[in-house]
C-alpha cells in the first residue's frame, strides 16, 4: 500500500512493477527481486565487488531549505548490515555540505527490517535524493530494499512533543540523561509492521554508567491545561526481562517545579519492544509536563532502549465515559480499585500482554476459596444534571481457571457524598472461553452526582482466576440520531457504541424507497469502510430540500453477521424557494446559498453524423445518446462575503451539487461548471451585488470522493511543529491547506 505524504512515486517506493526509479550509484548492478512485502516486487542491490555498495534514486526530489525531511526503508541481507542517507543538492545537481547517514545497523538480518534517519535541508539545498549502502565481503552478493519513504516526518497526530522527541532521527539533543547515565542512538534490528510509519530506525540508548538507577527526561516542556486528562507512552526495551524499566509522566508549575509525577512500570514479557502507557490529571498549577524513562537497579552497561515517545490528551475507551483511563484500562496498576468484600486478590496482570483487551494489562482477580468477592472502583463525578437519567456500565470479562458469576452493578453516591445505594443484576455465569463484553443499563437516583462500578465476582471453584478490563460507564443515550442543520443545508448523524473493526454501509432513504449512499471521509460509506472507533458523526450536505428522508445504517462484524439501525423520517428546511445551494460534496465547509436570477434552458447535446444518398429522399442518421442537460444558471450575490464565498467555491474546479427547492422545475443534480462571467448589476460602484453566469453540465454523483478533513490534526501540532507563524506561512498556502496538512 503506498505510504501517505510520500514524495516518491508508487513504483519508487514499492519496487513494483520494477524499480525505475532507482540506479546504481557505486559497485553495484541492479535487479528486480521477489518476496517484497509492499507488494510483490523488491530492489536487489548486487556487488560487482567487495566493498562498498550503493544505489540512488534516479529523480533528485526538490524541498525546501531549513525543513526537516524523513527518510526511511525496509531492508534485508543475510550477511551485511546496512544504512540510508540524503544527499543534499542545489538546483543544479551540486551537493551541498555532507550526505546525512543514518547510523548502520547493529546486525545484520534476512528479516525485514527498517532503517532510516531524518536532517535538516542545509542553506543552499533544493534538492534531495536517497542513497541506500551496503558493505559485502564479496562480489555478487545481494542486499534486498523496499518500502521506501521520503516527504515530511511522521508524527503521531496530537503529540505534544516534536518529531525530534519523539522518536531520534535526527540526534538525542531532545533528552537530557539523569545521573548514572548516557544517551546515544542505535539501530536495532527489528521487524515492524509494513504499514507503521512511526517508529523503527533509529532508538533512543540509556546506559548505566554504574550500578544503580538511570534515567532520562524530555528537554521540551508542553504546556498543558490543568484538570485535563492526559497520557504518554513509549516503547521501551529493557535489557533482561528481570530488570525494572519505568516511564513517568511529570507536571510543572510556572517556575518549573515539579507538581506530580506518575510512573508506570513496565513488566517486561522479552528484551523487545513494548510500548508502556502512563496517564494523569494536570494538577492544580500545572503549565507544562515532560515525559521521562528510567531503570531502577541497573548494573553498570546495562541499555534501554526506547522508541516513539508521545504525550497527548487521553482519548476515551468509550465516548461520554467518567473513568479516567488509569481506572479503566489498568495500564499502570489498580488505580482506585478496592476489595470491599471476600478473599479475592487483585492485581495489574502480568508480564506485559498477556491479558489484555485494552492496551497492554487488564485486572487479574484471584480466589482461592469458592466464595464471593465484591471489587469496587473509586468515585467519579457524573455529567452535570443526569441524577435520574440512565446509566450503561460494560466492562470485558475473560476467566483464565475455574468459574465464575458476575453481578453487575453500580453505587450512588450525592454531592455530599451521602452513599445512595446500589443499582445491580442478578447474578449470572462469566462466559468463556476468551474475552466478553458485559454491560447493564441502570437509572441513577435523583440526587446522584457521582457513581462507583461494583461488581460481586463469585468463584465457583477453588484457585479461580477472572480478568477485568475496558470498564466504562456512561450516560446511555441513542445508538443513532439525526439533527437537521439549517444553517448549513445539511443532517448531522451520529452513531454511537459502535465496534471498532466493523464494516460500515450507510444509506439515504426517501419516501419512495430510493436509497442513496451516504458520503464518508474516504468516500462512499459503501461496506467497505471500517469503523475506527465506538462514536461516529456523519455530515450528509447532500441531504435533499424540503424532502422527508430516513438513514439506514449496516454494521457488518468481522465474524459475520449483519446489525441494521435507523432513524427518521426529518425533513431539511428552506424558506425562500428563490434561493438555491451550490455544494461541493468533498468540502462542506465551502458551499454557498445564492439567489436566483434566471434558471437554466436546458440543451441535451448528441454526436450525430447525417449522410445525404443521392438519389434518395432521406438522409442516413447515426447517433449516440442524448447527453445530460447542459444550460446557463443566472444568480445573484449580494454581498462582499457570498461573492468571496462562491470563488471559494468555484476556485478548485470540482463537480458540484446544484439544489434548488422541490417545485422549480429541476431534481438536485451533480454539475461542471464551466467559464464563468461576473458582472455587476449598476448602481455606485461600491454596489455589493454580482451578476453570475454558470454555464453548468450535468455529470454523474462523484463516488470515490471523500469528505475532506484534518483526520484529528489540532492546533497543537501546529504549534508543536512550526516556531513561528512565519514558518507556518512559508509552509502552507492557504488556511485550508494548514487543516489539511496540505504542504508547499
Amino acid at each position: 500500500m503506498a505510504i501517505p505524504g510520500n514524495m516518491l512515486s508508487a513504483a519508487t517506493e514499492s519496487m513494483d512493477p520494477t524499480y525505475t526509479g532507482w540506479r546504481a550509484r557505486l559497485n553495484s548492478v541492479l535487479l528486480s527481486g521477489i518476496g517484497g512485502r509492499n507488494g510483490p516486487k523488491c530492489l536487489a542491490v548486487k556487488s560487482v565487488a567487495a566493498g562498498e555498495t550503493q544505489a540512488e534514486t534516479v529523480t533528485a526530489y526538490a524541498i525546501t531549505a531549513g525543513q526537516t525531511y524523513q527518510v526511511f526503508a525496509d531492508s534485508s541481507s543475510t550477511t551485511e548490515v546496512e544504512r540510508i542517507g540524503l544527499e543534499w543538492l542545489t538546483n543544479l545537481g551540486t551537493p551541498v555540505g555532507s550526505i546525512t547517514w543514518s547510523l548502520s545497523t547493529a546486525s545484520a538480518s534476512s528479516s525485514w527490517h527498517r532503517v532510516g534517519v531524518a536532517g535538516v535541508a542545509p542553506t543552499g539545498a533544493a534538492r534531495v535524493r536517497i542513497i541506500l549502502s551496503a558493505t559485502p565481503a564479496a562480489p555478487g552478493v545481494s542486499h534486498f530494499w523496499e518500502n521506501v519513504y521520503l516527504g515530511v516526518p511522521f508524527r503521531t497526530t496530537g503529540n505534544l512533543f516534536s518529531f525530534g522527541t519523539e522518536t531520534p532521527e535526527i540526534d538525542t539533543s531532545a533528552w537530557t540523561a539523569g545521573t548514572n547515565t548516557t544517551l546515544s542512538r542505535q539501530v536495532p534490528m527489528v521487524s515492524w509492521a509494513v504499514d507503521w510509519y512511526w517508529a523503527g530506525a533509529h532508538v533512543l540508548a540509556l546506559t548505566a554508567t554504574g550500578a544503580g538507577n538511570t534515567s532520562a527526561v524530555t528537554v521540551e516542556n508542553p504546556a498543558v491545561t490543568v484538570g485535563t486528562e492526559y497520557w504518554g507512552y513509549a516503547y521501551l526495551a529493557p535489557p533482561t526481562t528481570g530488570s525494572t524499566a519505568w516511564l513517568e509522566l511529570r507536571f510543572y508549575s510556572a517556575v518549573g517545579t515539579q507538581l506530580l509525577a506518575t510512573r508506570s512500570t513496565l513488566a517486561p514479557a522479552s528484551t523487545g519492544y513494548q510500548r508502556q502507557r502512563v496517564s494523569e490529571f494536570a494538577p492544580a498549577g500545572a503549565v507544562s509536563c515532560r515525559l521521562a524513562v528510567g531503570m531502577d537497579s541497573a548494573t553498570a552497561g546495562q541499555v534501554l532502549r526506547v522508541e516513539q515517545a508521545v504525550v497527548t490528551v487521553v482519548p476515551e475507551l468509550q465516548a461520554g465515559t467518567v473513568l479516567p483511563y488509569a481506572d479503566a484500562s489498568f495500564e499502570q496498576g489498580v488505580a482506585g480499585w478496592t476489595r470491599t468484600a471476600g478473599v479475592a486478590t487483585i492485581a495489574r496482570s502480568t508480564p506485559w500482554g498477556s491479558v489484555a483487551l485494552s492496551g497492554s494489562y487488564g485486572l487479574t482477580v484471584t480466589s482461592s476459596t469458592a466464595t464471593a468477592s465484591t471489587l469496587r472502583s473509586a468515585r467519579f463525578p457524573l455529567p452535570t444534571g443526569t441524577g435520574g437519567l440512565g446509566f450503561r456500565l460494560q466492562f470485558g470479562e475473560s476467566v483464565t481457571a475455574g468459574g465464575w458469576t458476575v453481578t453487575r452493578g453500580i453505587r450512588w453516591y450525592d454531592a455530599a457524598n451521602a452513599d445512595l445505594g446500589l443499582t445491580a443484576t442478578t447474578a449470572s455465569a462469566a462466559p468463556t472461553p476468551g474475552w466478553w463484553m458485559l454491560s447493564t443499563d441502570q437509572t441513577a437516583p435523583a440526587a446522584a452526582t457521582q457513581a462507583a462500578v461494583e461488581l460481586t465476582l463469585t468463584a465457583t471453584a477453588p484457585s479461580s482466576v477472572i480478568n477485568v478490563d475496558l470498564v466504562a460507564l456512561w450516560q446511555a443515550l441513542p445508538l443513532i440520531n439525526a439533527e437537521t442543520i439549517p444553517a448549513t443545508a445539511s443532517i448531522t448523524l451520529t452513531l454511537r457504541e459502535l465496534t471498532a473493526g466493523d464494516l460500515i454501509r450507510v444509506y439515504r432513504v426517501t419516501a419512495d424507497g430510493t436509497r442513496t449512499l451516504v458520503r464518508g471521509s474516504s468516500g462512499l460509506l459503501d461496506g467497505t469502510v471500517v469503523v475506527a472507533s465506538d462514536l461516529m458523526v456523519i455530515e450528509d450536505a447532500e441531504a435533499p430540500l424540503l424532502v422527508p428522508v430516513s438513514y439506514r445504517v449496516e454494521l457488518t462484524a468481522v465474524s459475520g453477521g449483519t446489525a441494521v439501525r435507523t432513524v427518521g423520517p426529518l425533513t431539511l428546511p428552506h424558506d425562500d424557494i428563490n434561493e438555491a445551494w451550490l455544494k461541493d460534496p468533498s468540502n462542506p465547509r465551502r458551499n454557498v446559498k445564492v439567489l436566483v436570477k434566471a434558471p437554466p434552458n436546458w440543451q441535451r447535446v448528441a454526436e450525430r453524423g447525417v449522410y445525404r444518398v443521392a438519389g434518395r429522399r432521406n438522409a442516413v442518421a447515426l447517433s449516440d445518446v442524448f447527453s445530460g442537460l447542459e444550460g446557463e444558471l443566472t444568480i445573484w450575490t449580494r454581498s462582499d462575503e457570498e461573492r468571496k464565498a462562491l470563488h471559494a467555491l468555484l476556485d478548485p474546479g470540482y463537480t458540484l451539487l446544484w439544489q434548488a427547492a422541490p417545485g422549480m422545475g429541476v431534481d438536485d443534480m451533480y454539475v461542471s461548471v464551466g467559464q464563468v462571467t461576473e458582472a455587476r448589476v449598476g448602481g455606485p460602484a461600491m454596489e455589493p451585488w454580482r451578476e453570475w453566469s454558470l454555464p453548468l453540465t450535468e455529470v454523474d454523483m462523484p463516488t470515490t470522493v471523500g469528505v475532506n478533513g484534518s483526520s484529528g490534526r489540532t492546533w497543537q501540532d501546529i504549534l508543536t511543529e512550526f516556531a513561528t507563524w512565519e514558518a507556518v506561512r512559508d509552509t502552507f498556502a492557504t488556511w485550508e491547506d494548514v487543516f489539511l496538512d496540505r504542504r508547499e
